[in-house]
Protein backbone atom coordinates (compact mmCIF):
# COMPACT_ATOMS: atom_id res chain seq x y z
CA UNK A 1 0.00 0.00 0.00
CA UNK A 2 3.08 2.71 0.92
CA UNK A 3 4.35 1.58 -2.85
CA UNK A 4 0.89 2.26 -4.41
CA UNK A 5 0.02 5.55 -1.87
CA UNK A 6 3.95 7.03 -3.04
CA UNK A 7 3.71 6.47 -6.72
CA UNK A 8 0.35 7.94 -6.99
CA UNK A 9 1.66 11.14 -4.76
CA UNK A 10 4.29 11.70 -6.79
CA UNK A 11 2.64 11.06 -10.74
CA UNK A 12 2.99 13.59 -13.46
CA UNK A 13 1.47 12.15 -16.16
CA UNK A 14 -0.90 14.44 -16.65
CA UNK A 15 1.67 17.59 -16.55
CA UNK A 16 1.54 18.86 -20.11
CA UNK A 17 -2.06 18.03 -20.47
CA UNK A 18 -2.51 20.39 -17.11
CA UNK A 19 -0.32 23.01 -18.73
CA UNK A 20 -2.67 23.39 -21.37
CA UNK A 21 -5.78 24.18 -19.48
CA UNK A 22 -6.74 28.03 -18.72
CA UNK A 23 -5.51 27.26 -14.96
CA UNK A 24 -1.59 26.31 -16.47
CA UNK A 25 -1.78 24.27 -13.54
CA UNK A 26 1.20 21.44 -12.24
CA UNK A 27 0.18 18.03 -11.09
CA UNK A 28 -0.86 17.76 -7.06
CA UNK A 29 -2.37 14.27 -6.66
CA UNK A 30 -4.45 14.49 -3.46
CA UNK A 31 -3.67 10.95 -2.21
CA UNK A 32 -5.51 10.00 1.07
CA UNK A 33 -6.67 6.56 2.10
CA UNK A 34 -4.94 3.16 3.81
CA UNK A 35 -5.87 -0.06 3.02
CA UNK A 36 -7.63 -0.81 6.75
CA UNK A 37 -10.29 1.59 6.11
CA UNK A 38 -13.60 0.82 6.45
CA UNK A 39 -15.31 2.80 4.04
CA UNK A 40 -14.63 4.30 0.65
CA UNK A 41 -15.57 7.41 -1.07
CA UNK A 42 -15.32 7.45 -4.99
CA UNK A 43 -15.84 10.88 -6.40
CA UNK A 44 -14.85 12.70 -9.01
CA UNK A 45 -11.72 14.83 -8.97
CA UNK A 46 -10.18 17.42 -6.74
CA UNK A 47 -11.36 21.14 -7.27
CA UNK A 48 -9.04 24.01 -7.16
CA UNK A 49 -9.72 24.73 -3.55
CA UNK A 50 -8.79 20.83 -2.83
CA UNK A 51 -5.56 21.14 -5.08
CA UNK A 52 -4.33 24.07 -2.98
CA UNK A 53 -5.41 22.81 0.52
CA UNK A 54 -4.03 18.99 -0.47
CA UNK A 55 -7.28 17.62 1.64
CA UNK A 56 -9.83 15.83 0.17
CA UNK A 57 -13.75 17.21 0.17
CA UNK A 58 -12.00 20.63 1.78
CA UNK A 59 -14.62 22.60 0.80
CA UNK A 60 -18.42 23.22 1.01
CA UNK A 61 -19.12 20.46 -1.09
CA UNK A 62 -17.27 18.55 1.85
CA UNK A 63 -19.24 20.11 4.47
CA UNK A 64 -22.46 18.66 3.17
CA UNK A 65 -21.22 15.32 2.11
CA UNK A 66 -20.46 15.18 6.00
CA UNK A 67 -23.61 15.91 6.51
CA UNK A 68 -25.10 13.68 4.47
CA UNK A 69 -23.19 10.54 5.74
CA UNK A 70 -23.96 11.49 9.57
CA UNK A 71 -20.26 12.23 10.23
CA UNK A 72 -18.06 15.05 11.93
CA UNK A 73 -14.99 16.68 10.16
CA UNK A 74 -12.12 14.30 12.82
CA UNK A 75 -14.11 10.83 11.32
CA UNK A 76 -14.04 12.42 7.94
CA UNK A 77 -10.29 12.71 7.65
CA UNK A 78 -9.61 9.54 9.87
CA UNK A 79 -7.11 7.54 7.05
CA UNK A 80 -7.79 4.44 8.92
CA UNK A 81 -11.79 4.53 9.06
CA UNK A 82 -12.10 6.60 5.71
CA UNK A 83 -10.67 6.38 2.00
CA UNK A 84 -11.06 8.57 -0.43
CA UNK A 85 -10.17 7.60 -3.93
CA UNK A 86 -11.85 9.84 -7.04
CA UNK A 87 -11.71 9.02 -10.61
CA UNK A 88 -8.79 11.08 -10.87
CA UNK A 89 -6.36 12.24 -8.08
CA UNK A 90 -5.63 15.46 -9.64
CA UNK A 91 -7.60 18.96 -10.16
CA UNK A 92 -8.20 18.46 -13.92
CA UNK A 93 -8.18 22.27 -14.66
CA UNK A 94 -10.49 24.69 -15.66
CA UNK A 95 -12.24 25.24 -19.87
CA UNK A 96 -12.39 28.64 -21.61
CA UNK A 97 -15.58 29.01 -19.81
CA UNK A 98 -14.47 28.61 -16.30
CA UNK A 99 -16.64 25.03 -15.34
CA UNK A 100 -14.27 22.00 -14.01
CA UNK A 101 -12.86 19.57 -16.65
CA UNK A 102 -13.79 16.31 -16.56
CA UNK A 103 -11.01 13.88 -14.68
CA UNK A 104 -8.92 12.47 -17.08
CA UNK A 105 -9.24 8.91 -18.19
CA UNK A 106 -5.23 8.41 -17.92
CA UNK A 107 -5.73 8.62 -14.26
CA UNK A 108 -8.17 5.65 -14.07
CA UNK A 109 -6.57 3.58 -16.59
CA UNK A 110 -3.42 4.19 -14.55
CA UNK A 111 -4.45 3.64 -10.93
CA UNK A 112 -7.58 2.74 -10.45
CA UNK A 113 -7.33 -1.24 -10.83
CA UNK A 114 -4.90 -0.50 -8.81
CA UNK A 115 -6.67 1.00 -6.04
CA UNK A 116 -9.61 -0.88 -6.43
CA UNK A 117 -7.82 -4.56 -5.89
CA UNK A 118 -6.83 -2.65 -1.88
CA UNK A 119 -10.55 -2.33 -1.12
CA UNK A 120 -12.07 -5.26 -2.42
CA UNK A 121 -13.37 -6.35 0.62
CA UNK A 122 -14.55 -2.92 2.23
CA UNK A 123 -17.98 -2.77 3.95
CA UNK A 124 -19.24 0.03 2.21
CA UNK A 125 -18.33 2.26 -0.82
CA UNK A 126 -20.14 5.39 -1.85
CA UNK A 127 -20.28 6.56 -5.40
CA UNK A 128 -20.45 10.38 -5.98
CA UNK A 129 -21.40 11.51 -9.11
CA UNK A 130 -21.50 9.98 -12.40
CA UNK A 131 -17.79 9.51 -13.55
CA UNK A 132 -17.79 7.01 -10.57
CA UNK A 133 -21.15 5.38 -11.31
CA UNK A 134 -20.46 4.61 -14.56
CA UNK A 135 -16.67 2.77 -13.69
CA UNK A 136 -17.88 0.75 -10.66
CA UNK A 137 -22.04 0.59 -12.00
CA UNK A 138 -21.91 0.29 -15.65
CA UNK A 139 -24.37 2.91 -15.43
CA UNK A 140 -26.50 3.62 -18.94
CA UNK A 141 -28.59 6.03 -16.80
CA UNK A 142 -28.76 9.21 -16.02
CA UNK A 143 -27.19 10.08 -12.33
CA UNK A 144 -30.64 10.81 -11.07
CA UNK A 145 -32.15 7.29 -12.28
CA UNK A 146 -28.76 5.50 -10.88
CA UNK A 147 -29.36 6.99 -7.78
CA UNK A 148 -33.06 6.26 -7.58
CA UNK A 149 -31.91 2.54 -7.82
CA UNK A 150 -29.77 3.01 -4.94
CA UNK A 151 -31.28 0.21 -3.27
CA UNK A 152 -30.76 -2.50 -6.06
CA UNK A 153 -26.66 -1.20 -4.43
CA UNK A 154 -27.32 -1.17 -0.91
CA UNK A 155 -26.24 -2.05 1.51
CA UNK A 156 -21.96 -2.05 0.57
CA UNK A 157 -22.65 0.65 -2.28
CA UNK A 158 -24.73 4.13 -2.00
CA UNK A 159 -24.76 6.14 -5.37
CA UNK A 160 -24.90 9.69 -4.39
CA UNK A 161 -25.07 13.12 -6.84
CA UNK A 162 -22.22 15.20 -6.58
CA UNK A 163 -22.59 17.33 -2.99
CA UNK A 164 -22.00 20.47 -4.75
CA UNK A 165 -23.63 23.39 -4.57
CA UNK A 166 -24.91 23.38 -7.93
CA UNK A 167 -27.21 20.46 -6.79
CA UNK A 168 -29.07 22.23 -4.89
CA UNK A 169 -31.93 22.58 -6.99
CA UNK A 170 -31.67 18.79 -7.70
CA UNK A 171 -32.33 18.21 -3.87
CA UNK A 172 -35.16 20.38 -3.61
CA UNK A 173 -36.98 18.28 -6.69
CA UNK A 174 -35.85 15.32 -5.26
CA UNK A 175 -37.15 15.42 -2.10
CA UNK A 176 -36.91 11.55 -1.70
CA UNK A 177 -33.10 11.39 -1.25
CA UNK A 178 -33.15 12.97 2.13
CA UNK A 179 -36.22 11.34 3.40
CA UNK A 180 -35.24 7.94 2.19
CA UNK A 181 -31.68 7.69 1.21
CA UNK A 182 -30.02 9.39 3.98
CA UNK A 183 -31.48 7.74 6.87
CA UNK A 184 -30.65 4.40 5.52
CA UNK A 185 -26.88 5.65 4.22
CA UNK A 186 -26.29 7.27 7.64
CA UNK A 187 -26.95 3.93 9.29
CA UNK A 188 -24.72 1.84 6.92
CA UNK A 189 -22.12 4.50 7.74
CA UNK A 190 -22.39 3.89 11.50
CA UNK A 191 -22.32 0.42 11.01
CA UNK A 192 -19.14 0.18 9.26
CA UNK A 193 -17.41 2.59 11.09
CA UNK A 194 -17.90 0.72 14.39
CA UNK A 195 -17.42 -2.83 12.60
Amino acid sequence: MTTLHDAISTCTLCASRFEQTVTAHSPRPVVWFQSRARLRIIGQAPGMRVHKSGIPFDDPSGDRLRQWMGIDHDVFYDRTRIAITPMAFCFPGYNAKGSDLPPPKICSDTWADKVDLQFQDIPLTLLVGGYAQTRHLGRGTSVTDTVKSWRDHAPRVFPLPHPSWRNTGWLKKNPWFEAELLPELQLRVSRALDE
